[in-house]
């Protein structure tokens, strides 16, 4: 149910960080800390 979730989800982040880049370059920095933090915390919940 979780990787189901994942799939559907990626997508959606992926885009509205793309655009987000685009509009806003300063904000590279950001939105890759953020992501890669909520990747860590989502495989270690699912380790669980």
């Amino acid at each position: 149910m979780m990787a189901f979730d994942l799939l559907v989800f990626s997508p959606w982040l992926a885009l509205i960080a793309g655009v987000s880049i685009l509009l806003v370059p300063r904000l590279l920095n950001y939105i890759v800390a953020i992501y890669l933090i909520l990747i860590g915390i989502i495989g270690l919940m699912a380790q669980l």
